[in-house]
């Protein structure tokens, strides 16, 4: 059973996610704007939190990054009329797992949740702390210590892109590959997509000049993560 925080000002849709969500055994906790928000979020401690972006007194996207601060350990789905790139990425960029535009079917949303929870359940299979030379990764916390001791955050997407190149140290995996495990049948990401993921990671690695971990580009295929 999930614990879940419904931010949603639109009462038809918040209360059809609540008896949804209620139905399949979650615990459920709505708040129509980001004054309730807050006060849930801090007394329930949710573990998931379900985002509007347009709230009566605020913006969801401020209200998600004030709650990234506080903690980390949730996972955060945007649910949004806003279909444009940009806010997609400023949305992923704070820290969310998925971005998923209205109008949608209650299903999918179960779907992208439940993916998302997969591979959180794999993640923690993981040692707590992995150390390669200067650099450390804590999965289950999502953040990466790079070179200079700096403690770096993860979005959901960055972590399991990560656990995923890890899992298969020293072998390419595919972008393909990639976007099954990680968005499975989403149409919003594409091999740039993936390309874009990479960027953060890389630069995490290069950080070591003695190449502990270090991020390949095979051709035509995808990556590999290669531990000496």
């Amino acid at each position: 059973m999930l614990n879940i925080l419904i931010v949603e000002d639109e009462e038809n849709l918040g209360i059809t996610l609540s008896e949804y969500l209620k139905g399949l055994g979650h615990g459920c906790f709505w708040a129509k704007d980001a004054k309730t928000a807050r006060e849930l979020f801090a007394s329930q401690k949710p573990g998931v939190i379900l985002m509007d972006i347009g709230l009566p007194d605020g913006n969801g996207l401020d209200l998600a990054r004030e709650f990234r601060k506080i903690r980390k350990d949730f996972v955060l789905l945007f649910l949004s009329a806003l279909n444009d790139p940009e806010t997609k990425v400023e949305g992923l960029e704070i820290g969310a797992d998925d971005y998923i535009t209205k109008p949608f079917a209650l299903k999918e949303l179960i779907l992208r949740l439940n993916r998302i929870l997969s591979s959180q359940s794999e993640i923690s299979k993981l040692p707590e702390e992995i150390n390669h030379g200067p650099l450390k990764i804590w999965f289950k916390r999502y953040e990466v210590q790079d070179a200079q001791g700096d403690i770096l955050s993860l979005s959901q997407k960055e972590c399991a892109i990560l656990e995923l190149l890890y899992t298969k140290k020293n072998e390419a995996v595919d972008r393909e590959e990639i976007i099954e495990k990680i968005w499975g049948e989403d149409k919003f990401p594409s091999n740039r997509t993936v390309d874009n993921y990479i960027v953060k990671l890389r630069k995490w690695c290069e950080t070591d000049s003695k190449k502990s971990l270090e991020i390949q580009s095979i051709r035509s295929i995808g990556y590999k993560l290669i531990v000496q």
